[in-house]
């Protein structure tokens, strides 16, 4: 069975929540229902606009605010912190299954951390441990009196930040807050509801879920695409499944056509290939996306959909740079258009946008600029922003 580009295109926004007008409240269990369909949300901290999983949300839900998000995390429990391929907010109703993902993270930070990490932070574990037990949450802040603190990278932690995130990462603590983006973090069973813990999956089912979980979010997927979605199933172990779901029928093969005309070999669930070539164009509204996007995550794959080839450029050298530091790409309908190199000038009120550089072979004309300077408007008003400033010489050509 063979997937056209156009109808890959369509199935990809469609399954990342970017196919549909943009509606909803963006608040409460709306907003919980759209993190469960994505996944999770990656947690950023540049804030050149406004920071990574607000403009994520935003995207999809213009009525969303960044003081929609802290409730579920902090009060309703409805969300937790933990890793998939990065920081990110992530369905309690997922927490059964990180426990994999503990116990993986715990037998690798043991042996990694103790020769890349300051020396002593095995020795602070159990101090910090009992530190929280004792006097409640804390951050990094609060732990390891008399530690010569960092300067600035991860590689500088000093010994007790490093035991506060091994006993995150492996399970022991979990994040109950942030503060100014700091982590506050405080024992498991204080944070995660007993319903969440009281589960305890096998490997297998959990590794199943994973695979299931991440195929229905993709629409269609290679084994490796599978392990990368949530980065805890293994290659092999999710070249197992598949071969497995296809001898069972639970899948079936497929090969995806790429904006190249090249063929990718994938599966997808039965049924899946023949909706998304029947499926309604997306929306011809203009997005403004976050580089932490869903839908850009996988670079390669996204690239290989829409010929677009991004790369974030923040730890380039500034002279080395092709675009700019932070460069957020411009979806249109079911293409990705160009990207905007803009920020938030808190003094004066105003986004400013320094440069944008449409796609080649893309005119920029006023049909376009209207639709760009309407979501650009709604993306100020989002930052707490008055206007919008263009700079002298703002449309470049790549």
């Amino acid at each position: 069975m063979r997937l056209p580009n156009d109808a890959a295109r369509r199935l990809f926004l469609h399954r990342h929540l970017l196919a549909e007008a943009p509606a909803g409240p963006g608040k409460g269990a709306d907003l919980h229902g759209l993190i469960q369909q994505l996944g999770f949300v990656q947690l950023d901290s540049v804030r050149t606009v406004e920071r990574a999983h607000h403009m994520i949300l935003f995207a999809r839900r213009p009525a969303y605010r960044p003081r929609h998000l802290g409730p579920l995390l902090e009060r309703d429990r409805l969300l937790f912190e933990h890793w998939t391929h990065d920081a990110a907010l992530i369905p309690m109703a997922f927490y059964p299954h990180w426990r994999l993902r503990f116990a993986r993270d715990r037998a690798r930070l043991e042996s990694r951390w103790e020769r890349q990490r300051p020396a002593g932070f095995s020795e602070e574990v159990a101090q910090v441990m009992q530190q929280i037990r004792e006097t409640g949450a804390c951050s990094s802040s609060d732990v390891g009196e008399g530690e010569a603190r960092s300067k600035g990278g991860w590689w500088e932690w000093h010994p007790s930040k490093t035991a506060l995130e091994y006993l995150w990462r492996s399970g022991d603590l979990a994040v109950c807050h942030r503060a100014a983006f700091r982590k506050n973090y405080d024992l498991t069973e204080r944070v995660i509801p007993a319903e969440a813990r009281d589960w305890l999956p096998t490997k297998a089912e959990s590794i199943d879920w994973l695979c299931r979980a991440a195929l229905d979010r993709l629409g269609f997927a290679t084994s490796g695409e599978l392990a990368a979605f949530w980065a805890t199933v293994t290659p092999a172990e999710a070249r197992d499944w598949v071969e497995a779901a296809l001898a069972r029928g639970a899948v079936e093969p497929v090969e995806v056509m790429g904006v190249d005309g090249k063929p990718r070999r994938s599966v997808a669930f039965p049924g899946v290939v023949e909706a998304a070539q029947t499926a309604p164009e997306p929306t011809k509204r203009l997005r403004v996306l976050s580089p932490f996007d869903p839908a850009l995550r996988d670079r390669n794959r996204a690239e290989r959909l829409f010929g677009f080839h991004y790369r974030i450029e923040i730890f380039v050298p500034a002279a080395q740079r092709r675009y700019g530091y932070y460069v957020f790409p411009l979806l249109e309908g079911a293409r990705l258009v160009g990207r905007i190199d803009m920020s938030a000038d808190r003094t004066t009120g105003a986004l400013v946008v320094t440069a944008l550089w449409p796609e080649p072979g893309l005119r920029w004309g006023e049909g376009r600029q209207s639709r760009l300077e309407a979501e650009l408007a709604r993306v100020a008003r989002f930052a707490g922003l008055e206007s919008v400033r263009f700079e002298d010489g703002w449309l470049r050509t790549a």
